[in-house]
């Protein structure tokens, strides 16, 4: 029921100085303050860099963590609370973004009319739940509801053929379980069973707080449950599904009517009001066992199922009790200890609902072409450096490294905000029913997804909302995304010296850039097909460096004797030591690179990868720690700064890291890929 996501984003913070010598040199003095000089750098770099930080550190009450990556959207929630405030309050023309986003702010933020209509706006739902008599009718609702996104059992989607990333076809993906992945139902640690107690009491307050007595909504949390349980069975874990081939199976909607009779794809799809004659089924194995479970399951407990994910779906935009609710099991999950601040939670409501109508109030305010054209120069030199890079490969062939930079110049670049932005004309807003608003929203969303269908794919689109601090490579459009929300110290100054930038912003490019050749990325041509441009010798011998990879993170401990996941997060590991690498060699090609002058006692070489560690500089509750290392990609901060690190010459050469280090690794262990 809850999707989980943890976006890239980083804070930091970095007072100037008023050394007038050594500012009259570069661009601008930003001092670097914090260093743990108790700590040897070659120990632990994140802690020398990040420990003062971390041990004064307080986690604010209604968040996770605090600091850097995921956590800068926090300060971000905030000036999009300043703006709403501003525009929810000012006379807006009916129909204008101001007024559509003004008003829906507004709406959520009376919490007099919400908690007044309680459960009342998801009463119709629940009624025509009632009405399902047999299958049929059930996946008719299953339907209906998912294109106002109250997803169940069905995940449905447009996007790219994995194939010919020119077209879009529909998707269905694995879907039907409440917890985050297939493993929290199966595993028997202390964690994972207080996890799966807390959601059984969760299903049940739901019940409870729609009218049914305390004895039966235990009974129908069970049936929830046990129905969960049996589709998580089919589900493919997390690694598993970063295998691109076996999660990409296009089949004919007539064969798939005859295999999965129950289903009733046919009917489905044009409930869906998708009309195609094929689509990829993404994990075969979920679908066979719904099929089957459709039979065998009574009607009965379908219909108790399919209410508590309704409610689930709507609970924190009904009144207090069911925002209460859903926070008590977000809590267990994630160790926020209060819930967030009405403002923020409403502020993210808008920015999920109607993200470039915000946007476009947001870069107005906040983003500049100056900002945005010092990026492109960045990206540009990266980009270089690692053609040089791929250049002087000792383990590839010419014949693929000729592919490789074709592939790495045709990498599309977008930076700051779309070049034209989404249309919510159809998106109907009243100041007195946040509910409705939502739902209306939700719908827009969907049929604007569905009008690409088998549709010419929209190069132009994106895929997050502007004021998001995020940065992501799309394998479909060969493309790298920098929002205007990263676009901000610690990533990017306009004012600070070429180190801090490259080390920032510039780490961030490289890593996008080599998720276009990481384990998943590789497997993509320049056009975005999942095409073979490998030698068979070569891509052997590429498998074997990531295979390293794996085995390096692997031996991490992040808690307790929880380790990374070396398999998972293999593609952003990749990434990340590429990142540093291209990063480095980019900065080189710059005047500070060159030189040797120091700026507040630290070398360019130092202050670059000063920078690096501090765009992770991240505390986290346990919770969300062992939520992060099941679930996320990435590796937790620490090892985002220490892993690619020890994997790089010159930063043993900046810090003088020598045998004995805790981060030594001999010349032969370290990874060499990009």
């Amino acid at each position: 029921m809850k999707k989980w996501s943890l976006p890239l984003a980083a804070i930091l913070f970095l007072g100037a100085c008023n050394n007038a010598s050594e500012k009259s040199a570069n661009k601008a003095f930003v001092d670097i303050k914090g260093i743990d000089s108790t700590i040897k750098p070659g120990n632990d770099f994140f802690r020398y860099v990040n420990g003062k930080w971390y041990d004064t550190a307080q986690i604010p009450g209604s968040q996770a963590g605090v600091g850097a990556y995921m956590f800068m959207n926090y300060p971000q929630r905030l000036r999009l609370q300043g703006i709403l405030d501003s525009v929810s309050k000012a006379k807006n023309t009916d129909g204008s973004i101001e007024q559509k986003v003004g008003d829906f702010y507004a709406s959520g933020m009376d919490t007099t009319t919400v908690n007044k209509r309680g459960n009342d706006p998801i009463k119709p739902v629940l009624t025509r739940i009632d009405g399902i008599t047999d299958v049929p009718s059930l996946m008719k609702f299953v339907a209906d509801e998912a294109k106002v996104n109250n997803v169940s059992i069905i995940s449905f989607g447009v996007g790219p053929d994995n194939k010919n990333s020119s077209m879009n076809i529909g998707h269905v993906s694995q879907a039907g379980i409440g917890l985050p992945e297939r493993d929290y139902y199966f595993k028997t640690d202390p964690s994972s069973l207080s996890i799966q107690a807390a959601y059984k009491q969760y299903l049940a307050t739901l019940f409870e707080l729609t009218g049914t007595d305390a004895a039966t909504a235990k009974k129908n949390a069970d049936v929830v449950y046990g129905i969960d349980k049996q589709l998580a069975s089919s589900h493919r874990t997390n690694i598993e599904l970063r295998d691109v081939n076996a999660n990409y199976n296009k089949i004919p909607v007539a064969d798939l009517a005859k295999k999965h009779p129950d289903i009733g794809w046919i009917s489905l799809l044009d409930n869906l009001g998708a009309k195609t004659d094929s689509i990829d089924v993404s994990q075969p194995a979920y679908y066979n066992k719904l099929n089957v479970l459709l039979k065998s399951i009574p009607i009965t407990d379908w219909k108790t199922y399919l209410k508590a994910y309704s409610i689930n779906t709507y609970a924190n935009v009904l009144s207090k009790p069911f925002v209460d609710a859903a926070f008590e099991f977000t809590k267990v999950i994630s160790g926020q200890a209060v819930q967030k601040s009405r403002g923020e939670i409403i502020a993210d409501a808008v920015d999920q609902s109607l993200g470039e109508a915000l946007a476009q109030l947001y870069v107005k305010k906040y983003f500049t072409e100056d900002a945005k054209k010092r990026m492109l120069e960045l990206v540009n030199n990266l980009q270089k450096a690692f053609e040089a890079r791929i250049n002087k490969l000792d383990w590839m062939s010419d014949s693929t490294k000729t592919k490789a930079k074709e592939k790495l110049y045709a990498i599309t670049k977008k930076i700051g905000y779309p070049d034209k932005w989404k249309d919510y004309s159809k998106v109907t807003i009243a100041r007195d029913k946040y509910f409705e608003n939502i739902v209306s929203a939700a719908a827009n969303s969907y049929q604007y997804q569905l009008a690409k269908l088998n549709k010419p794919v929209d190069k132009t689109e994106w895929f997050t909302t502007p004021p998001t601090v995020t940065a992501y490579y799309n394998p479909f459009a060969n493309e790298i995304v920098f929002p205007a929300g990263i676009l901000q110290t610690p990533y990017f100054d306009d004012a600070a010296d070429d180190a801090l930038n490259y080390g920032g912003i510039g780490m961030v490019i490289g890593h996008e850039m080599t998720h276009a050749f990481d384990d998943q990325g590789a497997q993509f041509d320049k056009n975005g097909n999942v095409t073979n441009w490998w030698t068979k010798d070569d891509y052997a011998k590429f498998k074997a460096k990531t295979q390293q990879v794996i085995n390096l993170y692997s031996s991490f401990t992040v808690l307790d004797t929880l380790h990374i996941k070396g398999a998972l997060t293999v593609g952003e590991n990749t990434a990340d030591v590429g990142g540093v690498a291209i990063a480095y060699d980019a900065f080189k090609l710059t005047k500070q690179g060159q030189d040797t002058a120091t700026i507040g006692g630290f070398t360019p070489d130092q202050r670059f990868f000063i920078s690096v560690a501090r765009i992770w500089r991240v505390k986290m509750k346990d919770e969300f720690l062992r939520l992060w290392i099941n679930n996320n990609p990435h590796s937790p901060p620490m090892w985002r700064v220490n892993g690619p690190l020890m994997n790089s010459t010159h930063f043993y050469d900046a810090f003088h890291v020598q045998p004995g280090d805790k981060m030594y690794l001999a010349d032969s262990a370290r990874l060499k890929i990009w």
